[in-house]
């Protein structure tokens, strides 16, 4: 069946800011304009899926106010990655240095101390991989633009990086989602 990508709503946070895993709030207003969209795009008899982030779970939380069929359970590896160290810095403070030092060795370098691009990658695909256990199942992920790369590579076969270049730039706006066929692996 198909699997919905859906990103959180504008983040209460200064633009800039490296805020990966920081457990910051977004937009009220936003939230329940995106839920809103969502509650009409999605089937009936979807498993709902979220990161234990704010920003993700004030979404979960208003879209099952106007789907309340829709129960939303919170699943760790959905979170964004964690930064480390420079969580709730601005991303022109971080030392080129350590900049240099991820994009060097891009998939395996923990950004920050704590979890390095094959890391997320590694715990997306344990999810992913649950998914394709029960293919007749629609999925509403609630999660980050970081997640959502991660699905576009897995999606494709792809369950490891070496280069930044090969990690995807695009991922959905806020309160905006991708919607993945996953019996089409690659065609997505």
């Amino acid at each position: 069946m198909k699997l919905w990508i859906v990103r959180h709503a504008t983040p209460l946070i200064e633009s800039g800011v490296c805020y990966g895993a920081l457990d910051v709030a977004a937009d009220a207003q936003h939230t329940l304009q995106a839920a809103r969209a969502l509650a009409q795009a999605l089937p009936p008899n979807c498993n709902v899926w979220v990161s234990p982030l704010r920003r993700c779970k004030q979404l979960a939380e208003a879209l099952s106010e106007l789907r309340p069929e829709l129960e939303p359970q919170t699943d760790t590896r959905l979170r964004e990655m964690e930064f480390g160290t420079w969580e709730g810095l601005a991303w022109d403070a971080i030392p080129l240095v350590a900049m240099q030092a991820w994009t060097d060795d891009f998939g395996a370098h923990r950004f920050g101390g704590v979890e390095s691009a094959n890391e997320v990658l590694a715990r997306v695909a344990s999810l992913w991989d649950e998914a394709q256990q029960q293919p007749e199942e629609n999925q509403v992920w609630i999660t980050h633009a970081g997640v959502a790369r991660a699905v576009q590579l897995i999606s494709k076969g792809m369950r490891s990086v070496d280069s930044a270049s090969q990690w995807p730039k695009d991922a959905p706006g806020y309160g905006q989602w991708w919607c993945v066929d996953r019996r089409v692996c690659g065609d997505s």
